[in-house]
């Protein structure tokens, strides 16, 4: 990095630091640090949430999964794509659960069902989040170090220190220090701003790599160089891609409605708007901010597959994958000779000379990839090390995730060097903070807080919750210290999440939207979805070292392969289920399905038989009587006239700019999605495209399209984020404080509603 690079990276992170310390002026009572005063407006929600969004987790998921499928299986997820603006528009989960007040997800629990279950359902959900996050500051560590290309160790002092351990600590640092300053308030203003700037950065990337790589010379011809079943561009041509598959795409379509609610309550801007209406919103305004986001990725993603698979290339992408063998075995390894040979296998590989449309096509088995982890396989199998079988798969895992650094630190020239670490930077940042304060809130809201005897001051409220961050930051630490995953990121983080999403879920959706939902219904769900989960993690942890073996010990083996491979045959070739060695048969998309199929019976069944007169959700949702704070509430007359407006969530509250902005976003969402999406395929149904014509169809309508949508949101969120971000201001300073609106609940009611609802049903007696 050059002084100009770290002069971007210095400047930014004082920045940063300053305007959280600036924040802390405007926490006056709990509220303001648990969900930003309910004062936020729809641009600042939305806008804070693309620096969430914009997460290093994420985009290193999404570079994996596009290295090894390209963009082929992405056209059938453009129906996950469409069904989240359309939940966006109708506000599915996201209004209701606004209207129950609720600031944590654990009060929600309690309110509709029990505290028991608020307690134990919070248990879960912390165990789960925190298991799943751990990896974070492990990712950042190094994704750092690759890109920088910094020593595993220096010398500070006299003593020798971890690069590693610095760098996950000084990330770790800075996200906690922006809850300790204020909690909602700061991370919603340090989102907003991380989101602001990184607007025009992200067009700076998105520019350089169109300029850096020619679509027609080198992106096509790569992206074409498929073997068949495995297309990066045309979908009916994907069957044999097995961890990223269509498979996925439905599982994602199912989780997208099913698990909407299950994020909610998680600190932040989740519950901090002003009012329902404008929570829905942002969510409808949050349709359009993804689009640039999904751009910036699927451009990563073509930057490295061209990089390290194109032949104008061929010396940088080796000499990438050399690096890459040598600092992975240095890691993981722990046999000095097994890690020297390894090596050395790796550097005695030649620079590959793959002639597009002469060589045989690359595949997944057979890739430019294939040589160096064939390297790792077959020297660990030569040494006859069952110990170290583990290592392959995790050094594949490693390989991959830190391709993109590895290949950026070669392309990207001073200054593009410093953006970047900026912007990688603000992920860190703005992901480890929201998913540190999502735990923290969870065990000091919904553990702690129902545990004491009386509601505790503001000030020592507050307190808890910040001893409660440090000790998450702690535990995330010493877990991306010991932590190994043989997962891909993405399929990781869903297994772990699994513990907790398998049955919360249906517990959401039952509980905001039906009055037969029980509280040993959703006892039932997250048992039964979080024990099936737990299993199956079991299984897939200890299967090379554990469980294999003692299938063949007991001569099970065989019979087993046969009962797995009987049982997919007839979802095949999407669900292909093989015992072998080193890897479970299913996995984690299997599995999660699997799970949360199971919890949804069990929800239904129990609750049918256990319900014994209707829930009264008017009390919930503070609708009716129950509407104490005199908001308009969300009803209208169906009819001939208005149908459509109905079908895009247009109620009496939506003003006439509301009304503009969710028709255009339907319009433009639901032209270039569904109408677009449905069009081709019957089109496919009588003629089928050949790969170059699916080519030209994504870079029109994958790239151009919406690129220039991105151009409108990104003047259009800078101006509203700016003047929310000043009313927000100008609210926090003059709003009411509520001693009592702090997420206790006394019989089934929040504690700053109970004298209200108390005194509106004695009247009726």
């Amino acid at each position: 990095m050059s002084s100009l690079d770290w002069s971007i990276v210095g400047v930014f992170t004082l920045f940063i630091i300053g305007t959280g310390i600036y924040s802390m002026r405007y926490v006056r009572g709990v509220t303001d640090f648990l969900a930003c005063g309910r004062v936020c407006g729809r641009y600042v929600i939305s806008v804070a949430d693309l620096a969430n969004g914009l997460a290093l987790v994420t985009m290193i998921g999404a570079v994996e999964a596009g290295y090894k499928s390209g963009f082929a299986y992405s056209f059938w997820g453009s129906l996950t794509s469409v069904t989240s603006m359309f939940l966006a528009l109708t506000g599915f989960v996201v209004y209701r659960f606004r209207q129950t007040k609720a600031m944590s997800f654990g009060q929600f629990v309690e309110l509709r069902y029990s505290r028991k279950l608020r307690i134990f359902a919070s248990t879960l959900r912390s165990v789960s989040e925190i298991l799943a996050n751990m990896i974070l500051p492990a990712l950042a560590g190094r994704f750092f170090i690759c890109l920088l290309d910094l020593p595993e160790h220096f010398r500070c002092c006299g003593i020798e220190v971890s690069t590693f351990m610095t760098v996950m600590f000084i990330c770790l640092a800075l996200a906690i220090s922006m809850i300790l300053f204020g909690g909602s308030v700061t991370l919603v203003i340090t989102d907003t701003v991380q989101g602001l700037v990184s607007y025009p950065v992200l067009t700076i990337f998105v520019v350089f790599i169109l300029w850096k790589f020619s679509w027609s010379n080198e992106v096509l011809p790569v992206l074409l160089d498929r073997a068949p079943g495995e297309s990066f561009l045309n979908p009916y041509e994907v069957e044999n891609l097995r961890d990223f598959n269509l498979f996925f795409v439905f599982l994602a379509l199912f989780t997208t409605i099913l698990n909407r609610g299950v994020g909610l309550g998680a600190g932040g801007g989740s519950s901090a708007a002003r009012s329902p209406h404008e929570q829905k919103m942002a969510g409808v305004l949050g349709t359009w901010r993804t689009s640039f986001m999904w751009i910036f990725y699927i451009m990563l993603v073509l930057l490295v597959v061209v990089f390290m698979n194109h032949r104008n290339f061929a010396a940088g992408a080796t000499a990438c994958r050399q690096e890459l063998t040598e600092r992975i075995a240095g890691e993981i390894i722990p046999d000095p000779q097994i890690r020297q040979e390894i090596i050395a296998g790796a550097r005695a590989i030649p620079v590959h000379n793959h002639v597009i449309g002469q060589d045989a096509p690359l595949s997944l088995k057979k890739n430019l990839d294939t040589p160096y982890l064939d390297v790792v396989s077959r020297t660990i199998g030569a040494h006859k090390r069952s110990d170290l079988n583990g290592r392959i798969p995790e050094f594949a895992t490693l390989f991959h995730q830190l391709m993109l650094p590895a290949a950026l630190r070669k392309l990207l020239p001073p200054g593009l060097m410093g953006l970047f670490c900026m912007l990688v930077l603000l992920m860190i940042i703005s992901t480890d903070d929201s998913r540190i304060y999502s735990s923290s809130m969870t065990l000091s809201q919904d553990l702690i807080l129902p545990m004491l005897k009386k509601p505790p001051a503001p000030a020592q409220h507050i307190r808890i919750i910040r001893m409660v961050t440090i000790g998450i930051g702690v535990f995330f630490f010493c877990g991306s210290v010991f932590m190994s995953q043989l997962e891909y990121v993405n399929l990781f983080i869903l297994i772990m999440y699994g513990i907790w999403t398998a049955g919360a879920g249906i517990m959401v959706l039952g509980g905001l939207y039906t009055r037969f939902g029980t509280t040993a219904g959703a006892w039932s769900a997250l048992l039964s979805g979080s024990g099936m989960m737990a299993l199956g993690i079991v299984i897939q942890r200890n299967w090379a070292e554990t469980v294999y073996p003692m299938l063949v010990s007991t001569g099970l083996a065989e019979s087993a392969g046969r009962f797995f491979a009987a049982v997919s045959a007839p979802f095949n070739p999407y669900i292909v289920w093989h015992v072998t060695p080193f890897k479970c048969p299913f996995n984690a998309v299997e599995l999660s399905f699997l799970s949360m199929m199971f919890s949804i019976v069990m929800y239904c069944l129990v609750s049918f038989l256990t319900c014994r007169h209707p829930y009264n959700l008017d009390r919930l949702l503070h609708r009716g009587k129950y509407n104490t704070d005199g908001v308009i509430e969300a009803k209208s007359t169906l009819s001939l006239r208005n149908f459509f407006s109905h079908f895009i969530g247009i109620t009496p509250e939506y003003t006439r700019g509301d009304k503009v902005i969710a028709w255009s976003v339907f319009c433009y969402s639901f032209g270039t999605g569904f109408c677009l999406f449905l069009g081709v395929v019957i089109w496919n149904m009588f003629s089928r495209w050949s790969d170059m014509r699916w080519g030209n169809y994504y870079l029109i309508f994958t790239l151009i399209v919406p690129s220039l949508a991105a151009v409108v949101t990104t003047v259009w969120f800078f101006i509203g984020g700016v003047i929310d971000l000043r009313r927000m201001f100008r609210d926090l300073r003059t709003r009411q404080v509520d001693e009592l609106d702090n997420g206790v609940v006394e019989g089934h009611v929040s504690l700053s509603d109970r004298r209200k609802f108390d005194a509106i049903e004695a009247k009726e007696k």
